[in-house]
């Protein structure tokens, strides 16, 4: 499947959700197989089993075509838009760029700052700028375990799924 098609599909995903649901937020929509997707969702009470169930159904013509997989974002919580990273400032993350910077592509640290363009992790006492644009993946590392206050630890109910 083409980027764009997986763009619009989770730009309709994300519509009918805020619709029907607006307290859920799909943080990602990948194709992990020929014809399976796999969708991650978040709500500010954590994600349980029943909600999971909700979103299948409520995506069940998605399933003509695809083999759905909804979970909660588990305690490694991807990030993959900028308010997620605004969101998580100050917790450790890892970050995986597409090209080499400074001579390396993974970075793990606290996340030190976060804005429309760009992102800055601390590595090894060093903080790192990187481009939003060369992120490939990032997750929160330990999310129990936040490095500031006001970082949202995963709930207790984290990794659960419903595949259909």
């Amino acid at each position: 499947m083409s980027t764009e098609e997986l763009e619009r599909i989770q730009d309709q995903v994300e519509g009918r959700l805020a619709e029907a649901m607006p307290e859920v937020e799909l943080i990602s929509l990948e194709q992990v197989a020929a014809e399976r997707l796999r969708l991650v969702i978040d709500r500010p009470e954590g994600v349980d089993l029943e909600l999971c169930e909700r979103v299948t159904r409520r995506l069940e013509d998605l399933n003509e075509d695809w083999a759905l997989e909804v979970s909660s974002p588990g305690p490694e919580r991807p990030l993959t838009k900028p308010e997620h990273f605004e969101r998580f400032l100050g917790s450790r993350v890892r970050v995986r760029t597409e090209r080499e910077i400074g001579g390396r592509r993974s970075f793990t640290g606290p996340l030190e700052a976060a804005g429309a363009d760009g992102l800055t992790v601390e590595v090894d006492g060093d903080p790192i700028a990187i481009p939003l644009a060369e992120v490939r993946r990032a997750n929160l590392v330990d999310a129990g375990e936040s490095l500031a206050g006001d970082a949202e630890p995963a709930p207790d109910n984290a990794n659960t799924e419903v595949t259909s």
